[in-house]
Protein backbone atom coordinates (compact mmCIF):
# COMPACT_ATOMS: atom_id res chain seq x y z
CA UNK A 1 0.00 0.00 0.00
CA UNK A 2 1.40 3.41 -0.91
CA UNK A 3 1.46 6.63 1.13
CA UNK A 4 -1.49 8.25 -0.64
CA UNK A 5 -3.76 5.33 0.26
CA UNK A 6 -2.59 5.23 3.88
CA UNK A 7 -3.19 8.98 4.36
CA UNK A 8 -6.54 8.90 2.57
CA UNK A 9 -7.58 5.82 4.55
CA UNK A 10 -6.95 7.68 7.80
CA UNK A 11 -9.01 10.73 6.88
CA UNK A 12 -11.52 9.12 4.51
CA UNK A 13 -11.75 5.44 5.45
CA UNK A 14 -14.72 4.43 3.30
CA UNK A 15 -16.81 5.42 0.28
CA UNK A 16 -19.41 7.08 2.49
CA UNK A 17 -16.75 9.44 3.92
CA UNK A 18 -15.57 10.40 0.43
CA UNK A 19 -19.13 11.18 -0.68
CA UNK A 20 -19.83 13.23 2.46
CA UNK A 21 -16.53 15.10 2.03
CA UNK A 22 -17.65 16.00 -1.51
CA UNK A 23 -20.11 18.39 0.13
CA UNK A 24 -18.84 21.92 -0.61
CA UNK A 25 -19.25 22.87 3.07
CA UNK A 26 -16.92 20.05 4.05
CA UNK A 27 -14.40 20.90 1.37
CA UNK A 28 -14.12 24.62 2.04
CA UNK A 29 -14.35 24.53 5.85
CA UNK A 30 -11.50 22.04 5.86
CA UNK A 31 -9.54 23.91 3.20
CA UNK A 32 -9.41 27.13 5.24
CA UNK A 33 -8.00 25.39 8.32
CA UNK A 34 -4.28 25.84 7.48
CA UNK A 35 -3.98 29.51 8.55
CA UNK A 36 -5.62 28.65 11.87
CA UNK A 37 -3.18 25.77 12.41
CA UNK A 38 -0.31 28.14 11.66
CA UNK A 39 -1.74 30.71 14.08
CA UNK A 40 -2.13 28.04 16.78
CA UNK A 41 1.50 26.97 16.41
CA UNK A 42 2.66 30.60 16.23
CA UNK A 43 0.73 31.35 19.42
CA UNK A 44 3.35 29.40 21.35
CA UNK A 45 5.08 32.78 21.68
CA UNK A 46 2.09 34.31 23.47
CA UNK A 47 0.52 31.42 25.37
CA UNK A 48 3.30 28.84 25.65
CA UNK A 49 2.25 25.22 25.86
CA UNK A 50 -1.40 26.24 25.88
CA UNK A 51 -1.00 26.56 22.11
CA UNK A 52 -1.52 22.80 22.03
CA UNK A 53 -5.20 23.27 22.95
CA UNK A 54 -6.26 25.12 19.77
CA UNK A 55 -3.86 22.95 17.76
CA UNK A 56 -5.51 19.78 19.07
CA UNK A 57 -8.98 21.18 18.33
CA UNK A 58 -7.93 21.98 14.75
CA UNK A 59 -6.40 18.55 14.21
CA UNK A 60 -9.60 16.93 15.46
CA UNK A 61 -11.54 19.23 13.11
CA UNK A 62 -9.49 18.12 10.10
CA UNK A 63 -10.07 14.46 11.01
CA UNK A 64 -13.81 14.61 11.73
CA UNK A 65 -14.76 17.22 9.11
CA UNK A 66 -15.41 14.74 6.27
CA UNK A 67 -17.83 12.84 8.49
CA UNK A 68 -19.86 15.83 9.71
CA UNK A 69 -21.58 16.94 6.54
CA UNK A 70 -24.29 15.17 4.58
CA UNK A 71 -23.74 14.01 1.03
CA UNK A 72 -24.42 16.93 -1.30
CA UNK A 73 -27.60 17.09 -3.35
CA UNK A 74 -25.41 17.37 -6.45
CA UNK A 75 -21.82 16.55 -7.26
CA UNK A 76 -21.88 18.91 -10.22
CA UNK A 77 -19.55 21.56 -8.80
CA UNK A 78 -15.80 22.11 -8.90
CA UNK A 79 -15.10 21.13 -5.29
CA UNK A 80 -17.12 17.92 -5.39
CA UNK A 81 -15.47 16.91 -8.65
CA UNK A 82 -12.06 17.59 -7.09
CA UNK A 83 -12.85 15.26 -4.17
CA UNK A 84 -14.25 12.56 -6.46
CA UNK A 85 -11.23 12.90 -8.75
CA UNK A 86 -8.94 12.50 -5.75
CA UNK A 87 -10.86 9.36 -4.82
CA UNK A 88 -10.21 7.98 -8.32
CA UNK A 89 -6.54 8.93 -7.99
CA UNK A 90 -6.14 7.25 -4.60
CA UNK A 91 -8.00 4.07 -5.59
CA UNK A 92 -6.24 3.62 -8.95
CA UNK A 93 -3.51 1.17 -7.99
CA UNK A 94 -2.37 0.43 -11.53
CA UNK A 95 -2.12 4.06 -12.61
CA UNK A 96 -3.72 3.36 -15.99
CA UNK A 97 -6.65 5.70 -15.37
CA UNK A 98 -4.39 8.60 -14.54
CA UNK A 99 -1.48 8.08 -16.92
CA UNK A 100 -1.90 11.42 -18.69
CA UNK A 101 -2.03 13.19 -15.32
CA UNK A 102 0.79 11.30 -13.62
CA UNK A 103 3.65 13.77 -14.14
CA UNK A 104 1.55 16.83 -13.27
CA UNK A 105 0.27 15.15 -10.10
CA UNK A 106 3.83 14.24 -9.09
CA UNK A 107 5.12 17.78 -9.70
CA UNK A 108 2.20 19.34 -7.81
CA UNK A 109 2.70 16.96 -4.89
CA UNK A 110 6.39 17.91 -4.77
CA UNK A 111 5.46 21.61 -4.89
CA UNK A 112 3.03 21.15 -1.98
CA UNK A 113 5.79 19.40 -0.03
CA UNK A 114 8.26 22.20 -0.76
CA UNK A 115 5.63 24.72 0.36
CA UNK A 116 5.14 22.73 3.55
CA UNK A 117 8.86 22.78 4.28
CA UNK A 118 9.00 26.53 3.67
CA UNK A 119 5.99 26.98 5.96
CA UNK A 120 7.53 24.86 8.72
CA UNK A 121 10.76 26.82 8.52
CA UNK A 122 8.88 30.12 8.66
CA UNK A 123 6.83 29.06 11.68
CA UNK A 124 9.91 27.67 13.42
CA UNK A 125 11.87 30.90 12.84
CA UNK A 126 8.77 33.03 13.53
CA UNK A 127 9.33 34.78 10.22
CA UNK A 128 6.03 36.14 8.95
CA UNK A 129 7.13 36.57 5.31
CA UNK A 130 8.57 33.06 5.00
CA UNK A 131 5.48 31.63 6.69
CA UNK A 132 3.21 33.53 4.32
CA UNK A 133 5.24 32.40 1.31
CA UNK A 134 5.04 28.78 2.47
CA UNK A 135 1.28 29.00 2.97
CA UNK A 136 0.84 30.67 -0.41
CA UNK A 137 2.97 28.01 -2.06
CA UNK A 138 0.88 25.26 -0.44
CA UNK A 139 -2.44 26.85 -1.35
CA UNK A 140 -1.51 27.61 -4.96
CA UNK A 141 -0.11 24.15 -5.61
CA UNK A 142 -3.03 22.51 -3.77
CA UNK A 143 -5.58 24.42 -5.84
CA UNK A 144 -3.74 23.43 -9.02
CA UNK A 145 -3.63 19.82 -7.77
CA UNK A 146 -7.38 19.91 -7.06
CA UNK A 147 -8.02 21.34 -10.51
CA UNK A 148 -6.07 18.39 -11.93
CA UNK A 149 -8.31 16.09 -9.87
CA UNK A 150 -11.36 17.72 -11.48
CA UNK A 151 -9.79 17.04 -14.87
CA UNK A 152 -9.14 13.40 -13.89
CA UNK A 153 -12.74 13.04 -12.68
CA UNK A 154 -14.13 14.50 -15.90
CA UNK A 155 -11.86 12.27 -17.99
CA UNK A 156 -13.26 9.26 -16.16
CA UNK A 157 -16.82 10.37 -16.79
CA UNK A 158 -16.10 10.53 -20.52
CA UNK A 159 -14.40 7.14 -20.74
CA UNK A 160 -14.87 4.88 -17.73
CA UNK A 161 -12.71 1.83 -17.38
Amino acid sequence: MDAKRIIAGFFLPDDESWLRHANPWSIWTRFITLPFIVLAVWSRVWIGWYCLVPLAVLIVWVIINPRLFAKPASYDNWGSKAVLGERIYVNDTGGCKQSRHKIAILVLTILQTVGGLILLYGVWKLDFQITLHGMSFIYLSKMWFLDRMVWLYEDMQESPG
